[in-house]
């Protein structure tokens, strides 16, 4: 196994990769670079133009890397990412790439699905999405009744945020660490424990009633406790002191799952702030976390295409748009609707559209990869536009902005994140293909028929089951296109 050198000097920095790495690590690194930054001459003179870095301190992570097959090439760029690309200070740094990392890959004898974190919760999350959108329809109209303590919609609501939703943070996050820390990711029998913790939880929910809501609610938080431990645990032991914030997250999550279930015990009565609440973490994730990959992916593709225009990198606005974003969203889960909550929204709304349109999403048409991501986050302005009419004017339900935030910006963008990251990370060509193109449409119809039926009363019925089937079918057709390629080795 080869050793690999790498010295940065000054602003801009320069990477030279010499000539002890072997050509197979060159062109997995050509490969695997789809990281945001300026292109600098000094790229084009060590040959590998086109990997792009993104500068300290703006990002990156592991849906970066189309391709983790090779985890040295993970190591080696958040070194360089991490250590002195923009600091002015001279780093030289030896690496021993892969050993390490293939020996312990090569050791993992079990199911495929147990060799990266994705594999297991994405293909779970692209279960239960359209399973638990059957069973809810099932329980809404009386044709059957789960044994739950929660009422139907409530279970819904739980279920698509506290079993989808955090199956989808678990599987890219798992997949992401190792690349922002450089340590390896978690496999085998812990990683089975953790799908074991997922499973118990949406079992135990389901069986509330026979076996005590109190049983319920210790089993069901014992996933995202275990899963908030690991990140700890990973992001401490790789100094990974930037991403705090996914820990900090996950732990809210953690805690807005507790309270649920207290309100179901009837300890508390949050006024709907229980069930606001994960949605507001969830949304500023998204925010946070889509501000690096749709602008880098973006720029890596037009990149390729003469005289387009690229993304305008991370800089001053899109702090002051997150601030924003966060401070109306936390004033939304706690305040009641009223002038500020409205105030605050609309702000946030014209500030992310701003941001949107500074990553030229126009430009991607033609790439549904891309083009869903962008997508994707226009429902996150888009919501808060309506969540400030529902504040301001009494006649718009605010249900309507709850909707294109979560059916809208998460089930958009967690089904875009889960097949991007299915394709790169399995070694597939990122083409979206028929069958992920049509789930990016019907997931669409999906939230835009959910919101018509909240509009046009007379039509709910029919409407909500319309908006239900293109859910399904959606995550059908992700099943169809991601399925295979996640439950088999490369």
């Amino acid at each position: 196994m080869n050793v690999v050198a790498m010295k940065s000097v000054g602003a801009p920095a320069r990477v030279d990769l010499y000539q002890s790495a072997n050509a197979e690590i060159e062109r997995l690194f050509l490969r695997c670079c789809q990281t945001n930054a300026n292109q600098s001459p000094k790229w084009a003179e060590a040959g590998i133009a086109g990997c792009q870095l993104t500068p300290h301190g703006q990002g990156g992570g592991a849906v970066l890397f189309e391709d983790v097959m090779a985890v040295q090439v993970a190591i080696l760029v958040e070194m360089i990412m991490d250590r002195g690309m923009d600091s002015g200070e001279e780093h030289r740094r030896e690496i021993l790439v892969g050993e390490r990392a293939v020996k312990r890959r090569q050791a993992v004898r079990g199911p495929a699905m147990l060799s990266q974190g994705f594999r297991p919760f994405f293909l779970l999350a692209g279960i239960w999405a359209p399973l638990s959108m059957g069973l809810f329809v099932a329980m809404y109209q009386g044709h059957i009744a789960l044994p739950t303590a929660f009422d139907a919609v409530v279970w819904h609501y739980h279920e698509m945020l506290f079993g989808y939703v955090a199956a989808v943070l678990a599987g890219f996050a798992l997949t992401a660490i190792p690349n922002w820390t450089g340590r390896l990711p978690l496999q085998g029998a812990p990683l089975l424990g953790l799908v074991l913790l997922w499973l118990a939880g949406r079992v135990a929910v389901a069986i509330s009633a026979l076996i005590g809501p109190w049983a319920a609610a210790a089993v069901d938080v014992l996933f995202l406790a275990a899963l908030a431990a690991v990140f700890v645990r990973e992001i401490v032991a790789g100094q990974n002191w930037r991403n705090l914030p996914l820990v900090v997250a996950v732990v809210l999550f953690f805690l807005s799952n507790v309270f649920i279930h207290y309100e179901a015990l009837g300890l508390i009565d949050s006024g709907g702030r229980a069930q606001k609440f994960p949605i507001a973490i969830i949304i500023v994730l998204i925010a946070l976390i889509g501000g690096r990959i749709i602008p880098s992916f973006s720029r890596n593709w037009l990149a390729k295409r003469t005289g387009a225009h690229l993304p305008t990198s991370f800089g001053q606005f899109d702090r002051l748009a997150l601030a924003v974003t966060l401070v109306a969203l936390v004033w939304w889960a706690a305040a009641p609707l009223g002038p500020v909550t409205g105030g605050l929204a609309a702000l946030a709304a014209a500030l992310n559209l701003i941001r949107l349109a500074r990553w030229q999403g126009l430009a991607t048409g033609t790439e549904p990869l891309l083009w869903v991501m962008h997508l994707g986050y226009l429902w996150i302005p888009v919501g808060l536009v309506l969540l400030a009419l529902a504040s301001w004017l009494p006649g718009v339900p605010h249900s309507i902005g709850v909707h294109a935030l979560t059916v809208g910006a998460i089930g958009t963008m967690t089904l875009a994140v889960m097949s991007r990251a299915t394709l790169g990370h399995t070694g597939q060509p990122l083409q979206a293909g028929v069958g992920l193109t049509l789930a990016y449409l019907l997931v669409t119809a999906a939230v835009v028929l959910r919101i018509a039926a909240l509009l046009w009363g007379g039509l709910f019925t029919p409407l909500v089951l319309a908006a239900a089937v293109a859910w399904i079918a959606a995550f059908l057709f992700y099943l169809g296109a991601c399925g295979p390629v996640l439950v088999k080795r490369h």
